[in-house]
């Protein structure tokens, strides 16, 4: 039997792919990969196990009952139905919703990491369909960065061109003297980029800097963060306290004239209101070292100190995503802002800001731009937004009225949820939560290739074909790459591709040719590509024909001839080169947040004392405060199933992190199973017991595959360890309305009983029509 040895990419990595007739056998990291991940390990005995759907399938209750059985979700079986009449039964609901309620009604659940490739991506492929068929209620923002979107484009500028322009790591490898990580620099969230990753740097770059000289400043609950600089100063802050410690320094540069002051002048508005609420003119509190230190948990003199130490060198801080995933998470943004303009470092060589190195291999890569092929999805006619992480209140809601960045907003009455791409029983907050609300519209519809809670939970189950079963582009973000991305094998069982099934609704739906414009996917691939030539060429970069790239297999860009350093031309002419703010310039005052009136968000960096109030209260039922991490061994969810993640896994639970403090309080020991729980849910976890956290501060990764001990009791046991039973599912603030996943506290007991059977991976019943 013939052994073929192919490319292919994926978000996590590009891989030689192996095959043995239709299996797949191997899955190698490529030559060129300084750090490749092994979350592709996963990916072979995953595509054809157990977990695939391998076929059309509709809920019992919903083919006998239609929507008035929506209560059945996640609790009944499957019926395997025909293509055919899959597909009749999702054009009848889409004519039925829009007929009686509008387009609006429907809401175009895509969201995540879908698929590296650059025309079956999932997201694309949904949208470019829903607006064919006359729009849909959408989303907007991330849940990964979602307060950091709304907060950034008020006072510096968007959040994503920015990432995209952090300075180069060669640059910081040369001139940086002293980099502050808040939130650390986690190599495991650098396995990833939207739309391929083919080198893996930031392990390599560390190392480098680290032999260079670069003194590195962990502030984290988590000494880990940091482990790929082996002697990285630890400074363990206390979660949700960050935007505390930014003010502290702040105030410490100006009470001993530390700051930048021609700098402020010449690039900044707004010093005076932020100078006189530091002082504590504003609300009597000065925003000292000595204030900052019990609610932070560090010693006045390790703040002063920290703030001497940025301002006698050149220096680098940088923000994770992940801080503000919090409660009032829009401030820690916005403070580090103001602590680097008050540095006056911004635009230097190896000195100012960044909000992300590390949190995926994009931010900092010396590579070109350029994005590669993109399929258009045209112009929704709907107009409705929502913010991504209020999914919950959008379908207990209805009609309801909240407030978002300045507006005045109104929740529609959704009745048909279409995803493809994502799992919100993955990122969204308080599960048990989501589960009502998932009840509530008539008609679940969802594309997905394994058996996630997800597609348990919903009505009509389209099987999808994953990277593997189809060709396709890969291409990313200053990946440098672009990847051809062959077939390796037929798709598994009746699995068809997103365009395919699309296609079908279309033409049943009367928009097939508006939507398939006479292409089939070979033919889409060749198009995408011959349209994003022009676009390469502003990037410096000259494609070939298109034959010849899919012959070669890949290319590789040219790396930028002039190392990037972030805001350099703003730094060097203000007025040539003005920010995209109401002023121009960067702002520490915003008259614009202001005039929002929300108490939660003045116009300036704030410590909301409220919040802070509220979160001690919480701690005297809820001891230990629970940060729910990106994962190592897979993507958000994805691959849960696979070998590489199982492998990591404590009895079969995901792993969670405690101090042997903690531990011993609760009579726990190490690889034991524990209950953690709230008033929002429980679930039980393997422990993994660790000196590198903070004591009364407990880590779980996200993405173990959600999996309730009864899903027809509400609030029932996940056995598997899914963090997102016990986080809040409340807006960062009115702001932003981003998530707030690490503003939540637990307690965590010894499992006592005989440990559940894990069912996450196992198909949901299935049975005849009849019963």
């Amino acid at each position: 039997m013939k052994t073929e040895q192919l490319l292919t990419s994926t978000h996590w990595g590009t891989y030689e792919v192996e095959t043995s007739g239709d299996k797949v056998t191997a899955m190698k990291p490529v030559p060129w990969d300084k750090n490749p991940s092994r979350i592709g390990q996963s990916m072979p005995d995953a595509i054809t196990g157990n977990t695939r759907i391998r076929r059309p399938a509709v809920r019992l209750g919903y083919l006998k009952h239609g929507p008035d059985s929506r209560e059945g979700r996640g609790k009944e079986p499957f019926v395997e139905v025909s293509w055919e009449e899959a597909l009749s039964l999702v054009a009848r609901d889409l004519q039925s919703v829009k007929a009686r309620h509008g387009n609006e009604a429907i809401f175009g659940g895509s969201y995540g990491w879908g698929s590296a490739g650059r025309f079956h991506h999932v997201q694309s492929q949904l949208h470019r369909f829903l607006k064919g068929f006359g729009g849909y209620t959408a989303s907007t923002n991330t849940y990964s960065s979602a307060a950091g979107e709304r907060i950034l484009p008020h006072i510096i500028g968007p959040l994503s061109p920015l990432h995209k322009k952090h300075t180069h790591f060669s640059v910081l490898a040369e001139h940086c003297e002293v980099f502050v990580a808040i939130g650390g620099l986690p190599v495991r969230n650098s396995q990833v980029n939207v739309g391929g990753a083919s080198d893996h740097m930031l392990k390599h770059w560390l190392e480098t800097m680290q032999g260079n000289g670069v003194k590195f400043i962990n502030v984290s609950p988590v000494k880990n963060d940091l482990s790929a600089v082996s002697n990285a100063e630890w400074l363990p802050v206390r979660p949700g306290t960050d935007t505390a410690l930014l003010l502290a320094l702040c105030q410490t540069l100006v009470s001993e004239n530390l700051h930048d002051q021609a700098f402020i002048d010449s690039h900044t508005v707004g010093f005076g209101p932020l100078r006189r609420y530091l002082s504590g003119e504003t609300d009597g509190v000065v925003k000292n070292a000595a204030w900052a230190a019990p609610i932070t948990g560090l010693s006045t003199e390790q703040i002063t100190g920290l703030a001497r130490t940025l301002a006698s060198h050149r220096s680098m801080v940088n923000i994770s995503w992940s801080i503000q995933r919090s409660r009032q998470g829009e401030q820690a943004y916005w403070a580090t802002v103001a602590l680097t303009a008050l540095l006056g470092q911004i635009g230097t060589p190896g000195g100012g800001l960044a909000f992300g190195y590390a949190c995926t291999n994009l931010a900092g890569a010396d590579r070109v731009g350029f994005s590669g092929p993109r399929l258009p999805a045209g112009e929704n006619k709907v107009k409705t937004e929502i913010p991504v992480a209020r999914i919950s209140d959008l379908l207990l809601n209805p009609g309801g009225e909240y407030q978002f960045d300045g507006q005045d907003c109104r929740y529609p009455d959704i009745r048909l949820v279409y995803w493809a791409g994502g799992n919100a029983f993955h990122h969204h907050q308080d599960l048990n939560r989501l589960v009502e609300a998932w009840r509530r519209p008539e008609t679940v519809v969802v594309h997905e290739q394994y058996w996630t809670a997800q597609a348990k939970f919903s009505d009509i189950v389209l099987p999808a074909t994953t990277v593997l079963e189809r060709n396709d582009i890969g291409s990313g973000s200053h990946d440098g790459f672009m990847v051809a991305m062959r077939q390796h094998i037929p798709p598994v069982s009746e699995a068809r591709d997103d365009y395919e099934i699309f296609s079908g609704l279309a033409e049943q739906l009367g928009f097939a040719e508006q939507f398939t414009e006479n292409r089939d996917p070979d033919q889409w691939l060749r198009h995408i590509y011959e349209e994003s030539r022009p676009r390469a060429e502003e990037d410096g970069i000259t494609l070939p024909a298109f034959d010849d790239f899919w012959e070669q297999g890949k290319l590789e860009f040219e790396r930028p001839s002039r190392p990037q350093i972030f805001l350099a031309d703003f730094r060097a002419d203000p007025e040539k080169h003005p920010l995209s703010t109401p002023s121009g310039k960067i702002e520490l005052y915003s008259d614009t947040i202001a005039a929002f009136g929300y108490r939660e968000c003045p116009g300036y960096p704030f410590w909301d004392p409220q919040e802070e109030q509220f979160q001690q209260e919480q701690a005297q039922t809820w001891p230990l405060h629970m940060l729910s991490s990106q994962p190592r061994s897979r993507l958000h969810s994805q691959y849960d199933h696979g070998s590489f993640s199982r492998s990591t896994k404590v009895q079969g639970r995901e792993p969670v992190w405690m101090h042997p403090q903690d531990a011993a309080e609760r009579g726990i020991t190490e690889g034991s199973v524990v209950r953690v729980f709230n008033q929002r849910g429980a679930m039980l976890a393997g422990v993994h017991i660790s000196d590198q956290i903070l004591a009364g501060v407990v880590q779980i990764s996200t993405g173990a595959w959600y999996d309730p001990q009864d899903p027809s009791t509400p609030g029932s046991l996940d056995k598997h360890g899914n963090p997102n039973v016990l986080t809040e599912d409340r807006g960062s603030s009115r702001l932003g309305q981003g998530c707030s996943a690490q503003s939540c506290k637990v307690e965590i007991e010894r499992w006592e009983q005989p440990l559940p059977e894990i069912t996450a991976f196992s198909p949901p019943p299935f049975c005849d029509r009849s019963e």
